[in-house]
């Protein structure tokens, strides 16, 4: 289906020099495809002529562009009316705005998972209009007078090996009514012999990265996130300071970080406070620079471990206050991460997954008849990391705001203990066999323990504002049991 900007709206004559139209007001418009976004500009004129503001990113992110990081400024001048340049898409984003003169433009949604994937959008441009273009989204210009010239704005720098995808402009599946005849136009032989859209490669998303792929988080996000880039520290180390180097990160949109060191009492001796730093705290600046600097999304995992634990309910607002290596780690990571605009903080608790974990001991301990002491004053929720997983999911694919949130699982306030003995009701077992302990009780014998937050209970109004209500964790418990 081919959507068509009528003349009047957009001031723009095919025939005649487009006589502009002056002092509009900073104004977007939606079009038919997703996230291609035509804007009226303010160009103020008189007899000498006129002049625009061509980009402000301030103005032009509050009336609705994205915040697109542009790296790169370029020019294309066509001498001649009838100047055809085919239907072509790029794997950056595109900002167009014409210099002088004017042109026809059509738009080709040829992104893979687009679910307007082959609409048709056009539109005639002159100097009073911009126009947005997503990356997979396919762009064509005919110029509709001689000398025209049109700027983009590209957020990235052009590259040899950038990948391109096509479609002919002379496809009448896509009913396009071009103003001039395509036997008119100066047309390189490359763009005459395109193909028809029924052949056109489909342009794939950007990548996913997500680091810590081994980890009880990182298996549960392969589920999520089946087309991703995983990696282990081996792969790519994260802790480097020449991090920026090791990919071409703007062939990415997303870095999902599961990876951390989680050895709690092991991060209060000598090497494993380095190692806990190195880890929870280099590691994020690291990737919080890359972000920035490539404008990507950064998905940052945290824990309850950055609260002293004093206050009953622990809101994303709330001022950190670590206790122990480990949490002063993970905090430090926190305020690296929030550094680049784009970023999602998740901060979890009690975290059971695929892997070695406290649930996995009580159910083997059932089994073998052991009665543990468990700790009983320490107050929170489990997080499965399946629930963990789908709301980061969640999270990117409604394009939520950026910022911290809580996501553990629902349900009511619990200790260790009281989980231990749903452990052991669950495998068949007397919830007797658990004797509950206090927090000191249970490390006297340990002095160089970490500190634990005695109250990790998360407030999940937030995530559930935005459409996302994870399990109640006695029902995951149960899930999460049968299944293993």
């Amino acid at each position: 289906m081919t959507t068509l900007v009528p003349f009047g709206i957009l001031g723009c004559s095919m025939s005649e020099p487009t006589e502009l139209e002056f002092s509009k007001t900073l104004k977007k418009h939606e079009t038919t495809i997703p996230g291609l976004i035509i804007f009226d500009l303010a160009v103020l004129g008189d007899n000498r002529g006129w002049f625009k503001e061509n980009w402000q990113r301030e103005k032009m992110l509050a009336a609705g562009l994205p915040d697109f990081g542009p790296v790169q400024n370029n020019f294309s001048f066509n001498g001649k009316r009838g100047t055809m340049r085919g239907i072509h898409a790029e794997p950056w984003d595109k900002f167009i705005s014409v210099g002088s003169g004017s042109f026809f433009g059509a738009w080709v949604d040829i992104r893979e998972d687009s679910p307007t994937y082959g609409q048709v959008f056009t539109a005639e441009v002159d100097a009073s209009k911009a126009i947005f273009v997503p990356a997979g989204v396919a762009n064509s210009y005919l110029t509709l007078e001689d000398n025209t010239v049109y700027s983009y704005l590209v957020n990235d720098h052009w590259h040899p090996d950038a990948s391109y995808s096509f479609v002919n402009a002379t496809d009448t599946s896509l009913g396009i009514d071009w103003p001039i005849s395509p036997e008119e136009w100066e047309m390189s032989e490359k763009d005459k012999n395109h193909p028809l859209l029924k052949d056109a490669t489909p342009v794939k998303s950007k990548k996913i990265l997500v680091t810590g792929a081994n980890g009880q988080l990182g298996k549960a996000l392969r589920k999520e996130f089946p087309e991703a880039e995983f990696v282990t520290r081996e792969e790519l180390d994260i802790t480097s300071s020449r991090l920026e180097t090791l990919r071409r990160w703007r062939d990415y949109s997303t870095i999902i970080n599961a990876a951390a060191y989680t050895a709690v009492d092991e991060a209060e001796t000598s090497d494993g406070r380095k190692t806990a730093w190195k880890a929870n705290a280099q590691a994020v600046a690291n990737l919080s620079r890359v972000a920035t600097e490539n404008n990507l999304t950064l998905v940052h995992v945290s824990s309850d471990y950055v609260f002293d634990g004093t206050a009953a309910v622990h809101d994303e607002d709330e001022t950190l206050s670590p206790l122990g290596v480990y949490g002063q780690t993970k905090a430090a990571g926190d305020i690296a991460a929030s550094t680049t605009p784009k970023h999602y903080i998740i901060r979890a608790t009690w975290v059971i997954g695929e892997g070695k974990n406290f649930v996995q001991i009580m159910e083997s301990l059932a089994q073998r008849d052991i009665k543990p002491s468990v700790v009983g004053d320490q107050i929170g929720r489990l997080t499965f990391t399946e629930d963990l997983a789908k709301g980061i999911k969640h999270l990117l694919k409604n394009q939520s705001p950026f910022g911290v949130y809580n996501l553990s699982n629902e349900g009511e306030a619990s200790s260790w203990a009281d989980i231990a003995k749903a452990v052991f009701k669950l495998s068949g077992k007397s919830e007797a066999d658990i004797t509950p302990v206090s927090t000191e009780e249970y490390f006297k014998d340990k002095p160089t323990a970490s500190p634990r937050p005695l109250q990790s209970m998360l407030n999940l109004a937030k995530i559930k504002a935005q459409g996302f209500t994870p399990r109640d964790w006695r029902q995951a418990l149960q899930a999460y049991l049968e299944k293993n």
